[in-house]
């Protein structure tokens, strides 16, 4: 037998020094709750919320928005035509349904003092519908659809225009973050929170009561869009749009009045929020500005 080398000696303390790591390892008790409550959690590209400025560009996740005609004048019934190509350029005719419409269509002035919500209608591979446009100004207009292939349906796709509309203006300053308003029918609509500001990129639910012109808290709404109600915002300065989720299923009671949204806002800064709902036969449009920081 030889006589051990100083290689060897050398490999058996390593594996030794080895050996007794890996025995404290194991022997290492697992931190309790006690120890857990004081960890950071871990988190990951897949838990951020899927939140972003949504209409700030004409193409968004390979889409593309074409324009036929675009409003260049004033009048109660301007037309508006228009394509959604898709990733392999050529023209997308059919989406998921998303609250019943296939295709939502926005058009806002920069003061936001002008909101106009339709659905357009397919004529062969073009959109057409009007908009209500009878003050001049700087306007964008926004198409909101979710594909069939889309691997989050909540979160439609946003193509954002801008376009002008001839003429002298009547600007109107954009109100302040306010805790209720009155809607062009006498409903009161107040904010729950009042007007306090809004967390951005974290998950909320706003809510807001309604109120008839006598007074007295709404106890049901007719459905609207397959909802119990229909929110959009804008940002004031960027123009971006951020759609709000219903939380209560349609047809469900309102208690003490209140409709709720889920929302989660991506830049910071003021929004006006458009709620749309349906009573007494007719469908009734609050604007509330909120605070987002």
């Amino acid at each position: 037998m030889r006589k051990p080398r100083i290689t060897d000696w050398l490999f058996l303390a390593l594996a030794l020094v080895i050996g007794a790591a890996a025995v404290l390892v194991a022997l290492r008790p697992t931190p309790g709750s006690a120890h857990s409550a004081h960890q950071q959690p871990v988190v990951t590209a897949d838990l951020m919320p899927a939140a972003h400025s949504d209409g700030l560009s004409e193409a968004e996740s390979g889409y593309r928005f074409e324009r036929v005609t675009t409003p260049a004048v004033r009048g109660p019934e301007v037309p508006v035509a228009f394509r959604i190509l898709g990733p392999d350029g050529r023209p997308v005719t059919r989406f998921l349904d998303n609250q019943t419409k296939q295709l939502h269509f926005f058009a806002v002035r920069d003061d936001m003092n002008v909101f106009q919500h339709v659905h357009p209608v397919l004529d062969g591979d073009v959109w057409r519908t009007s908009l209500a446009l009878t003050d001049g100004g700087a306007y964008r207009m926004f198409a909101e659809f979710v594909p069939l292939d889309t691997k989050d349906p909540k979160h439609p796709v946003v193509l954002g225009v801008p376009f002008t509309v001839p003429g002298d203006t009547s600007f109107v300053p954009v109100p302040a973050p306010a805790g209720g308003t009155v809607t062009s029918t006498g409903y009161r609509v107040e904010r729950a929170e009042g007007t306090s500001r809004i967390p951005v990129m974290r998950a909320q639910v706003l809510r807001f009561a309604l109120r008839g012109p006598d007074g007295a808290p709404i106890t049901a709404v007719d459905p609207h869009l397959g909802a119990n109600g229909h929110m959009t915002g804008f940002h004031t300065m960027l123009l971006s749009a951020t759609h709000l989720h219903p939380v209560q299923p349609v047809g469900a009671a309102l208690v003490d009045g209140e409709l709720t949204f889920h929302s989660l806002f991506s830049e910071r800064g003021e929004y006006r929020l458009f709620l749309e709902f349906s009573h007494g036969g007719r469908v009734h449009t609050a604007a509330v500005t909120v605070a987002v920081d």
